[in-house]
């Protein structure tokens, strides 16, 4: 069993011993994150980034083309449109969707449990004046912000297959950032409370892979039975496909309202998973 970790708060936050002078009022305060623990966290991220950013350019670019060529041109022969739109535009919108998940998830779960058993990073990081709370959050909205950025190519690919730009567009990295923060916070839950890392195949094939399948990405969610219609709304990857078709071919704002609603709430949730699992294996 670990020990368990005061924390600079905790410890700052103590009475002072015998004979000290207590801290004026309001010098015991604490911000819930304070800026100079993020940036600690950002700069490791970012140093590991410039490692590896050239094989993730080439596949976030590539990879859409790939599933335009394959669905849109494949299966687009078979399918002219699909709700009023040409299938390789479906197809182009939906894959935003996909590049969300696989940008946030697996690197949540991989990069988070290979820090916390092999490498001991964690350990480091939370020897130094870091809290669990910061940590986790520096670490997913690195993460969301990388897969806003990224996620956001297959529209540029779908642009050069013939996809009609549109100022909605604009927003679509911030709906894909919302939409990875939640999955990365999924990811880091997973990380905790899987055995062993080969364990993580069973979320991939058991969660992820619906996940994917069950977002309307490839074929209109109309098509499916009506319980996994609705088993669809509890799926943050759906509602962010939903708002970004929208940003594309035109807004429904009460539809995106609820759709914003529950992107936010998964991501609610997940947050209080993922500090709780974390804090059970890394404080005590």
């Amino acid at each position: 069993m670990r020990p368990e970790r005061r924390g600079k708060r905790a410890a700052q936050s103590a009475p002072p011993a015998r004979g000290e002078t207590p801290p004026a009022r309001g010098e015991t305060r604490l911000r819930r994150f304070e800026g100079a623990a993020l940036r600690g966290v950002w700069r490791y991220e970012a140093a590991q980034f410039t490692r590896y950013w050239k094989p993730q350019t080439f596949g976030a670019l590539f990879e859409p083309a790939f599933m335009l060529l394959a669905f849109g041109y494949g299966v687009g022969s078979l399918v002219a449109a699909v709700a009023g739109i040409t299938y390789r535009d479906f197809v182009a919108t939906g894959v935003v969707g996909t590049a969300a998940l696989f940008l946030s998830v697996f690197p949540a779960m991989f990069n988070g449990y290979t820090r916390r058993v092999f490498q001991h990073t964690y350990d480091a990081v939370l020897a130094a004046p870091v809290d669990l709370h910061e940590l986790l959050a520096g670490e997913t909205v690195w993460t969301a912000a990388r897969a806003g950025v990224f996620g956001s190519a297959p529209l540029l690919v779908g642009m050069a297959f013939g996809l009609d730009p549109a100022p909605g567009m604009l927003l679509v990295p911030f709906i894909v950032f919302a939409t990875a923060f939640g999955l990365s916070l999924f990811g880091a839950w997973t990380a905790a409370r899987v055995a062993s890392i080969n364990s993580l195949d069973y979320v991939i094939t058991g969660v992820v892979t619906p996940l994917m399948l069950v977002a309307g990405t490839y074929f209109p969610m109309s098509s499916l039975p009506g319980w996994a219609q609705a088993a669809a709304h509890a799926n943050p990857v759906f509602h962010c496909v939903e708002l970004v078709r929208h940003a594309v071919f035109g807004f429904r704002p009460l539809a995106d309202l609820g759709h914003l609603a529950g992107i936010a709430a998964f991501a609610a949730v997940a947050w209080t998973l993922a500090l709780r699992a974390l804090r059970r294996k890394l404080i005590v």
